[in-house]
């Protein structure tokens, strides 16, 4: 897969007149959102793994395995990692397909993978790791908006977001451009946050993450505000139905939503046909 001639965001900009989207328990406009969400991952981008393993004790390492399986990679496929951040999943579908082709004798059949994310810092920060340099000649680093995706139309064979959905200020354009992107029978796989299906465990669920996700912030990064609007984005986020609806309506077929956790995340599934 070759990204198309600009590896620039493309410009954002939305009319006075639009309506407003969430930005934690703000409302803002889209263009307001793009630029404070830009300006929050490129704060704790140094820490964000880290943050990751502190914030949930290392459970969303299981979630993405997880995502990794029902994405099925092949030797040879080409994957596209939106909001990649530091190339977790995209190292993850490499190293499944490696162990694939290992298993069937297809040595020369490599996957590649492309970490498009719209935040430069975080793809600095991904490819300072260790795992960057393992795969270098395999991955792609794209600065890129989720709505506007720098890439040509079926050309992906498997793509996926995790955590990153609801920081974009257009969910259904997005969604239009994970369809349009893929090739037909691609997979397409959505991992966020979402809604616990206990309301008991829901209210258990806010006052740790209110409570002790800012603090934590503040003591590995140095950023309580960037935190309190992580878990701020979570609250409000839409429930797991409305979700797959609108991955139905962009145009996907047979879409499922597995909770993790009880709801604490969720992994929404579909197929380009």
């Amino acid at each position: 897969m070759k990204a198309m001639s600009t590896s620039e965001p493309p410009d954002t900009a939305h009319t006075s007149d639009e309506p407003k989207v969430s930005f934690g328990f703000e409302d803002v406009s889209p263009n307001e959102k793009v630029d404070r969400v830009k300006g929050v991952f490129r704060s704790v981008a140094n820490r964000y793994d880290l943050m990751n393993d502190l914030m949930s004790a290392g459970v969303h390492r299981i979630w993405k395995a997880a995502t990794i399986n029902r994405l099925n990679p092949q030797p040879g496929e080409s994957f596209l990692d939106v909001a990649g951040g530091t190339g977790d999943l995209s190292f993850a579908f490499l190293r499944s397909a490696d162990e694939k082709a290992r298993r069937t004798g297809a040595h020369h059949r490599q996957a590649t993978a492309v970490i498009c994310d719209i935040n430069d810092a975080m793809l600095s920060a991904g490819k300072d790791r260790d795992l960057a340099h393992k795969y270098a000649g395999r991955t792609d680093w794209v600065c890129g908006d989720a709505m506007a995706l720098p890439f040509d139309s079926n050309s992906v064979d498997a793509l996926a977001i995790a955590f990153g959905i609801r920081n974009v200020a257009d969910m259904d354009m997005a969604f239009r451009e994970f369809r349009r992107v893929l090739k037909p029978g691609g997979r397409f796989a959505c991992l966020e946050f979402s809604h616990m299906t206990s309301g008991i465990l829901q209210d258990a669920y806010d006052t740790y993450s209110f409570n002790v996700i800012p603090r934590l912030g503040e003591w590995i990064a140095s950023d309580a505000p960037s935190y309190q609007y992580l878990v701020e984005s979570i609250r409000r986020f839409l429930k797991q139905d409305e979700v797959t609806r609108r991955i139905s309506e962009a145009g996907f077929s047979q879409v499922s939503c597995t909770n993790y956790s009880g709801g604490i995340a969720a992994l929404h599934f579909g197929w380009a046909v």
